[in-house]
């Protein structure tokens, strides 16, 4: 980044490490914002995205995808489309307030305490998508009805509940070390209490579809576990505080 003199930096996560729910893309993400700032410059998110991608797949050289550099850039509900020719398309997903808090008041999210090291799941992964075409197919159609669902005020949000069931079923094919026993036992509790359905995030974290008449029950039966509260972010890695008079007052002072 052409940053020559020292730097404090200072970096505090609320959720563990090696968790797989895309902290180290958040913090690469994060970090070039603060880098581009602090050089005066104000990077788009597009240009965050790319460099964070080309930082750990080529530069570190680790087994992950594209989608956590883009949502940690972009943030928001969107519609992420990788097309064969290396471009990257984002279209937002148009949904009015109620809907939106509608759907936020449906989703729970639990970390089971488990914690793995996510390039070594997904690069056994990325080595069996040659025999797993058809369920790649499969979860590519869930993506345009789950943009329906969400979209169109006139569907039932409770029909994501299939999907991310689906999806999740679809997901675990691809490679035996994508779930494990506790997980599937821990997921047929949550189903037993009164979840519609749900979905692992990356090592340890499950999320699921409640209605929110049944969560208290399900908060009953999985009472070991931490519970995570989240919102949906809208505007992405964004940088607070940007006082460029400060900066140059210490470069001459320390000149």
């Amino acid at each position: 980044m052409g940053v020559t003199e020292g730097l404090e930096i200072h970096h505090d996560g609320d959720l563990p490490a090696r968790s797989g729910l895309g902290s180290s893309s958040s913090f690469t993400v994060g970090l070039l914002n603060a880098l581009h700032a602090f050089r005066g410059q104000m990077a788009s998110k597009g240009q965050l995205a790319g460099e964070a991608i080309r930082i750990e797949q080529e530069v570190i050289g680790e087994a992950v995808g594209s989608q956590d550099q883009m949502w940690a850039a972009y943030g928001g509900l969107n519609r992420i489309d990788f097309n064969m020719d290396g471009s990257i398309d984002v279209t937002p997903l148009v949904m009015d307030h109620e809907r939106r808090e509608r759907l936020q008041s449906h989703l729970v999210l639990y970390f089971t305490g488990l914690s793995r090291y996510a390039p070594d799941i997904e690069q056994e992964k990325i080595a069996n998508l040659g025999k797993h075409k058809v369920e790649l197919r499969a979860m590519r159609t869930l993506v345009d009805e789950a943009e329906s669902i969400n979209g169109n005020p006139q569907r039932d949000l409770n029909d994501l509940d299939r999907l991310l069931h689906e999806g999740w079923m679809l997901k675990r094919a691809l490679s035996p070390n994508v779930s494990s026993a506790m997980i599937d036992t821990l997921y047929e509790t949550a189903l037993g209490a009164g979840a519609l359905g749900g979905k692992l995030l990356g090592g340890g974290f499950l999320l699921l579809f409640v209605p929110p008449e049944r969560q208290v029950a399900l908060r009953e039966r999985l009472k070991d576990l931490t519970a995570v509260k989240f919102r949906f972010d809208n505007g992405g890695s964004k940088v607070v505080v940007y006082q460029p008079d400060d900066f140059g007052l210490r470069a001459k002072e320390r000149l």
